[in-house]
C-alpha cells in the first residue's frame, strides 16, 4: 500500500536535494562517539553518511517529531508547559506544517533514518492519534510492512473532562519497526507486585512456594521428531506437540517438576520465585511531567524502557529531534553512545544543560561533543582553513572519533 499526495518526490530526488553542509566543533571531548548536534536533521543526517561513514551503524533509532498541530510551541525561564504559554514566550519550535507538507516532510527524514539504521536496527516513531495512522503507511512503504512490529500505546495523562462530544484522549502511540526482522531485543520485563504473584501463581507448595502449571503440550502436530513420539503411554492430544522430547519430559518428572491431576493428567509447574518478572505488553503508562524543562518533554523512564530493550552497551543511539535530549540521557546512563540532533536554539540550551549536569569522565572531560551546523559563507571558510590544516586535522573534521 502506497500514499499518494502532491510533491511526493523520489527517494533520488530526495537524497540529491540535499545541500552539504559542515559542522564546527564547539565544546566537549572530540573523542567521545557521542554528538550533539545544532543543526537542521536532514543535512545533519546526510551528512553522517557522508562524511562520517554511519551509514548502517546505528542500532536505535528514537523520534518525538512534531506532531503536524499547525501550532507554534513556546517556553520561558520559569515555564515549558505545552499548555499554560505566553504569546510572549520564547518560541521553543514551530509545528505548522499540516497535510502532503508535513508528510513528505517525515518522509524525507524516515528515508534517511533507514539507510543510517544497522541490520539489527529498530525505530521508535513517537507520534500522536491525528496523524499517526498516515505516518504507519509511510513507514510501511520505507521499512515494509513485514517489519512492523508494534502500535505502543502511551498513557500521557489523567483522564480529561473537556467538554466535546468524543471521548476523552489520554494515550498516543509511537510505531516500532525492525530494519531487517533480525532486531536487537533484550525483552524486558517488568517486576511482579505481590497481587500480581497471588492472582497468576494460585498453589503452594509443601515448602510455601509459590506456583501455577502449564501444559505439556502446545499447539501443531510433529510427524517425525521426538515431540509427537508417545511418552508413559501417552500421545500428545490431537492437533498438539509435547513442548519437549519424552526424555526431557522425564527428567522433568524425576525433578518433581510435573504435577500429576487426580485423573492422570500431567502438567509442569512454574514457579513464581523463579519468574524475572512478567512481559511488557503493548500499553505503556508513561505520563508527561507536570514541570517539563522542555514543551512536549517525554518521560525519562520511558526512554530508558526503549534503549534497554532495543540496543546493547557500545550500540550507538540516534534522535534527531532531540528536544530536551531525554533520549540522549537514557543511552548516557545505559551505556550506550547516542546522537541528538536539533535546530531549535531552545532545544539544544536544554538538552546542554540536562547533557553536562553529571557527564564527565574521571579526568573532568565531558562524555560528549558539541557540534554546529555551520552557514555557507562559514563552510567555505572552515573548508579553507582545513586545506591548510596537517592531513590527520583535516582528516579529523569529516570522521567520528573513536
Amino acid at each position: 500500500m502506497i500514499l499518494n499526495y502532491e510533491g511526493k518526490k523520489s527517494e533520488k530526488e530526495i537524497l540529491d536535494s540535499i545541500k552539504p553542509i559542515f559542522l564546527k566543533p564547539v565544546s566537549g571531548n572530540p573523542k567521545s562517539k557521542s554528538k550533539l548536534i545544532k543543526g537542521e536533521n536532514l543535512e545533519v543526517m546526510k551528512y553522517l553518511i557522508d562524511k562520517w561513514d554511519l551509514k548502517g551503524k546505528i542500532d536505535l533509532v528514537y523520534i518525538d517529531p512534531p506532531f503536524s498541530t499547525n501550532n507554534i510551541f513556546r517556553m520561558s525561564k520559569d515555564k515549558a508547559n505545552t499548555i499554560s504559554r505566553s504569546n510572549g514566550d520564547n518560541i521553543a519550535y514551530d509545528d505548522s506544517l499540516i497535510g502532503a507538507e508535513f508528510l513528505e516532510f517525515m518522509r524525507e527524514r524516515l528515508i534517511l533514518l533507514r539507510e543510517l539504521l544497522s541490520d539489527r536496527g529498530s525505530i521508535y516513531v513517537h507520534i500522536d492519534y491525528k496523524i499517526g495512522h498516515y505516518i504507519k503507511v509511510l513507514m510501511d512503504e520505507i521499512f515494509g510492512k513485514k517489519n512492523f512490529l508494534n502500535d505502543l500505546t502511551r498513557i500521557k495523562c489523567n483522564p480529561k473532562n473537556f467538554e466535546r462530544k468524543a471521548y476523552g484522549n489520554i494515550k498516543d502511540m509511537i510505531l516500532f519497526y525492525s530494519k531487517t526482522g533480525n532486531h536487537i531485543w533484550n525483552n524486558p520485563k517488568a517486576p511482579m507486585s505481590e497481587e500480581d504473584i497471588k492472582r497468576l501463581f494460585k498453589k503452594i507448595d509443601k515448602d510455601g512456594r509459590r506456583y501455577t502449571t502449564i501444559p505439556l503440550h502446545a499447539p501443531g502436530e510433529t510427524t517425525n521428531g521426538a515431540t509427537g513420539q508417545s511418552w508413559r503411554g501417552m500421545m500428545p492430544p490431537k492437533g498438539r506437540h509435547w513442548r519437549c522430547s519424552p526424555s526431557e519430559l522425564e527428567e522433568l518428572d524425576k525433578q518433581g517438576l510435573i504435577e500429576w491431576s487426580k485423573t492422570g493428567v500431567p502438567r509442569k509447574k512454574i514457579y513464581a520465585d523463579e519468574k524475572n518478572g512478567k512481559k511488557i505488553q503493548d500499553i505503556l503508562e508513561f505520563k508527561d511531567l507536570q514541570n517539563p524543562s522542555y514543551p512536549t518533554e517525554k518521560n525519562l523512564e520511558l526512554l530508558k524502557l526503549i534503549v534497554n530493550a532495543s540496543s546493547n552497551k557500545g550500540s550507538i543511539v540516534l534522535d534527531c529531534f532531540c528536544g530536551s535530549g531525554t533520549t540522549l540521557k537514557a543511552a548516557q546512563e545505559l551505556g550506550r553512545s547516542w546522537i541528538g540532533i536539533d535546530k531549535s536554539e531552545e532545544a539544544i540550551n536544554v538538552a546542554l544543560k540536562k547533557l553536562t549536569s553529571n557527564q564527565r569522565t574521571i579526568t573532568g572531560e565531558e562524555e560528549f561533543e558539541y557540534l554546529e551546523q555551520v552557514s555557507n559563507s562559514e563552510n567555505i571558510n572552515i573548508i579553507l582553513d582545513s586545506e591548510h590544516l596537517p592531513k590527520k586535522e583535516s582528516q579529523k573534521l569529516g570522521t567520528i572519533k573513536e
